[in-house]
């Protein structure tokens, strides 16, 4: 019976070392799609994981990752002594095998499909993000979930329902809940030196959505944008699902070089920077400069977009001051997020633009989705006028410092001088650089095999070429998950 059940299982199975999707992921979908369609039945016996990656020529992590996935999702179910199996009880619909002509498609006179933007839209991959409860180390952007303070949170949020006025329940303003606009105007000018009133600031869905707003209420389809070579994918999206054609701007020790940019005469109506901390890279942008790209701007009539994702932990002196802190002449879009300081399910995040812009911003968030949720806004307010979140911040500050240290100990300690990695001054992660004749998408896939998760450099580059490196993200897991993932990180790599 075993026999039987291995042939099936591996019949028409190709496992593609070389594909974008990982090998674990593969042989998920392939056991899925035969356990959905029938040709795996309900109780049925599948080969031990061992012998599985045997006849597959796979490690048995491989094999054990895939399991793993069909297990948490309820397709398989393991028999203490006994095996794992096809689980008894998926519903009735899913298990039924449609018959031939069930699958015919019913013929149109014509083509339905989506419009030029949507299929630019539908196209672009949607990344490695962890939706699942099983995190997964080294995820990058992630805050220390674990360090949240639940308690507090919990508190204020049964008292705001409690005494939750009835106009809370209704429609809100599109710009936010005015006393959290308050309160965030307040800590922005005091933290960041950002020159903003509360009027200038406007919630948003975190800072994808701030990314979108800005691109299309900024450019025109077909307009030029700078974008910083390697740089942030979710700005990239943004404006190849505005139609914008973005210019990739190469990193220096200083920041975005703003007179290669200049070289180009591209016409650039917008110049996409993270200044405080670049990411993926981590440099800091040079007074000098910000002057200069600020100076552009001025000069071309364009706009500066300041991602500000996590300047709040700084390691070595004073958080830095802002771009938009510096400008004189209302050209910088300012956009921070909670996400990376509270956690990413609040999708909180916000922008704060120019006064006479204002009023656009708020009319188009309206036309977007009306609002953000109102009562977490409310809760968020009193996190922030109570002093939770600056001791929050300040708290994290110390530990993410601590991790990163743990982290570049651990890699050295393990690597033995192979791989060279910086103690970074600030931000959520590293960069690990392998030697010059690896290929970093390769030590990708070798690392997600054994359930790390990693993002190589060369895939957040568009044409200006990098040394192979991995992000990793240290700040959401604690000091003894970072050094046993180092270790078997070590194991993937081979060394």
């Amino acid at each position: 019976m075993a026999k039987m059940t291995r042939e099936l299982v591996l019949a028409g199975l190709n496992l593609d070392a070389e594909a974008n999707m990982p090998m674990y992921r593969q042989l998920y979908e392939y056991l899925q799609q035969a356990i959905l369609n029938g040709r795996l039945r309900p109780g049925q016996r599948l080969p031990a994981t061992r012998i599985l990656a045997a006849e597959l020529g796979v490690s048995r992590n491989t094999v054990m990752l895939a399991f793993d996935d069909l297990l948490s999702e309820g397709y398989l179910e393991g028999r203490t002594g006994s095996g794992t199996y096809i689980t008894e009880t998926l519903p009735d619909n899913l298990l039924q095998v449609p018959k031939e002509a069930e699958r015919e498609k019913p013929t149109c006179p014509h083509e339905i499909g989506f419009s030029q933007r949507g299929a630019i839209l539908t196209e672009m991959p949607i990344g490695t993000i962890n939706s699942r409860d099983d995190i997964r180390p080294f995820q990058h952007g992630l805050p220390a979930l674990d360090e949240f303070p639940y308690d507090v949170w919990s508190r204020l949020a049964a008292r705001q329902l409690r005494s939750m006025p009835s106009h809370g329940l209704s429609y809100n303003c599109a710009a936010g809940f005015p006393p959290l606009r308050e309160a965030i105007a307040d800590y922005l000018r005091t933290a960041r030196a950002v020159r903003c009133e509360a009027s200038q600031v406007i919630i948003v869905n975190g800072a994808q959505q701030a990314l979108n707003m800005v691109t299309r209420l900024l450019l025109d389809a077909g307009d030029a944008a700078w974008m910083e070579d390697p740089g942030y994918i979710g700005a990239l999206r943004a404006m190849l699902g505005a139609g914008v054609r973005p210019i990739p701007i190469p990193i220096n020790e200083e920041g975005l070089d703003v007179e290669y940019g200049r070289g180009l005469d591209s016409g650039a109506r917008l110049a996409y920077v993270t200044p405080s901390h670049q990411f993926p890279l981590g440099v800091t942008m040079s007074v000098c400069r910000r002057l200069q790209l600020l100076e552009w701007a001025e000069e071309n009539d364009a706009w500066i977009m300041e991602d500000d994702y996590d300047s709040e932990y700084r390691y070595c002196g004073r958080p830095l001051s802002s771009l938009q802190g510096l400008d004189v002449n209302e050209r910088v879009i300012y956009l921070g997020t909670f996400s990376k300081v509270l956690f990413p399910a609040l999708r909180m995040g916000y922008l704060v633009v120019p006064e006479n812009m204002a009023e656009g911003f708020i009319a188009a968030k309206t036309v977007i989705d009306r609002h953000n949720p109102t009562f977490e806004q409310m809760v968020l307010t009193s996190f922030i006028e109570e002093g939770h979140f600056t001791r929050h911040i300040r708290r994290m500050r110390l530990l993410y410092e601590a991790r990163q240290e743990v982290m570049c100990q651990a890699i050295e300690e393990e690597f033995k001088g192979q791989l060279r990695i910086d103690f970074a001054d600030a931000g959520m992660h590293v960069v690990v650089w392998l030697p010059e004749e690896w290929d970093d998408q390769t030590a990708a896939r070798r690392a997600e095999e054994a359930g790390i998760v990693t993002a190589p450099i060369s895939g957040y580059t568009e044409m200006h070429k990098q040394p192979p490196g991995l992000v990793l993200g240290y700040a959401g897991f604690s000091e003894k998950k970072i050094r046993s993932s180092v270790r078997r990180l070590a194991v993937a790599l081979g060394m």
